[in-house]
């Protein structure tokens, strides 16, 4: 029998990670207060509908949305501003949208936002649109690479940072107490069950040293969809989102290539 609580754990095999959120949003805040942004753009009527964007000098070369993590269920938008030094040394912009979280909303309702913010956020800058997201972020944006529904005519690459792309197994978590899916919902929102995207640039990305079922997760999507997968060296779930933020990491230049 697989413990599914202990295959999601990712925090408890990770030293120091009950310190991570503090970190990331103090150097958020930083970024913020140092650097500047558009704050707060509304891209719909909810209380978290709202995206920050950040820009580079000049012209943006394009529009790269980061979707966040937390298990549909924590953190928002304010964690994540350092992540624009990644783009921005690329001369790209990053808009890093906030979204409703379960138990409020279901995991349907948080792709319908976000599929909205990066349209919104497409307003904004011009140019070709790359999506990364981390965890049940990953989850999200290889949900937006899957052919149903309209997006942006100018997305052309998705990477999903150690995503999670078959949510049956969720159903035998204590996640589920909150997260309210049942089989039907669990199917229909699973990327690795549905097409992808035709013409769409996708790659599953996951660090070397995470959990079996993230890794099992990331290489699922991976044959399922016949895209590239790749298992960052050296790195857990948490210090492979980081290098989003890194100028010069193979996962931005991954994002970021021609």
């Amino acid at each position: 029998m697989i413990d599914w609580d202990d295959a999601f754990d990712n925090s408890s095999y990770v030293p120091g990670s009950d310190g991570l959120a503090a970190a990331w949003g103090a150097a958020a805040a930083a970024w913020r207060d140092s650097r500047g942004g558009t704050l707060d753009i509304s891209y719909g009527p909810g209380a978290r509908n709202r995206l920050d964007l950040f820009r580079p000098e000049g012209v943006a070369k394009g529009l790269v949305v980061f979707v966040h993590g937390g298990y549909w269920q924590r953190l928002d938008k304010s964690f994540w501003s350092h992540f624009a030094a990644g783009p921005l040394s690329r001369g790209w912009a990053l808009a890093v949208p906030s979204y409703t979280l379960a138990p409020e909303a279901r995991l349907g309702r948080m792709a319908e936002e976000i599929r909205a913010s990066i349209e919104e956020a497409a307003r904004h800058v011009a140019g070709p649109v790359r999506l990364a997201g981390h965890s049940a972020g990953g989850h999200l944006v290889a949900r937006m690479a899957c052919a149903d529904g309209p997006l942006p005519d100018r997305l052309d690459r998705v990477i999903s940072i150690s995503g999670i792309h078959d949510l049956r197994p969720l159903l035998g978590t204590r996640m589920n107490e909150v997260l309210h899916l049942d089989a039907a919902e669990a199917e229909a929102e699973s990327p690795a069950l549905l097409p992808r995207r035709a013409g769409l640039s996708v790659t599953c990305w996951v660090g070397a040293n995470e959990r079996p079922e993230l890794v099992r997760q990331t290489r699922l999507l991976s044959e399922a969809w016949d895209v590239p997968n790749v298992f960052d060296p050296g790195h857990d779930h948490f210090s492979v989102v980081a290098e989003l933020g890194r100028p010069g990491s193979a996962l931005l230049t991954e994002l970021l290539k021609d």
